[in-house]
């Protein structure tokens, strides 16, 4: 039995294109022109990083808004028990991982990084600077590369739902 309308669907669908768009496209844009631009326009790295944890900050939260819509639109199409919308295992697991990875950075180690930034961005002595940076990237490189995993994840995720509506549709089988 089929428990959802046509136009709930339709708008189900669209918010969850909207959410993969703020997820991959936020991300792009971030790695792609502000981190570049800032680094080649503030006068220091100090500023620049400050300004790039903020920025990261909220793309966590706009991250954390496209999770909550992608998850919940996933449901409500799991619960309408339409075929031409249903859910499949590999979706359901790429959207796991999306919010394992994403709650394992804003929850942990964005925190961290952002704590050990300060700390490395406040020591004045060149020795302590050094080793506060040391710290510091050591954790930051694995939080670039989680970023990026998300990133490829979103974009798979997209093409999986392009892929099911072109098939839905008779024009890839």
């Amino acid at each position: 039995m089929l428990r959802s309308s046509r136009w709930r669907l339709i708008g189900c669908l669209t918010c969850e294109w909207l959410a993969l768009g703020i997820w991959v496209g936020g991300l792009l844009v971030l790695i792609g022109a502000v981190i570049p631009a800032v680094f080649n326009t503030f006068g220091g790295q100090d500023s620049g990083g400050f300004f790039l944890t903020r920025a990261f900050e909220g793309y966590n939260r706009f991250a954390i808004g496209a999770l909550t819509v992608l998850c919940a639109g996933t449901w409500y199409r799991w619960w309408s028990g339409n075929q031409d919308v249903a859910v499949s295992r590999a979706e359901m697991g790429l959207l796991m991982g999306m919010a394992v990875i994403a709650g394992i950075i804003i929850l942990w180690l964005h925190p961290l990084v952002a704590s050990l930034q300060a700390q490395a961005f406040a020591v004045k002595e060149e020795a302590a600077r050094k080793a506060a940076f040391e710290a510091f990237f050591r954790i930051h490189m694995p939080v670039r590369s989680l970023y990026m995993v998300n990133l490829v994840l979103g974009i798979v995720l997209t093409g999986m739902k392009a892929q099911r509506s072109l098939r839905r549709d008779r024009v890839v089988t």
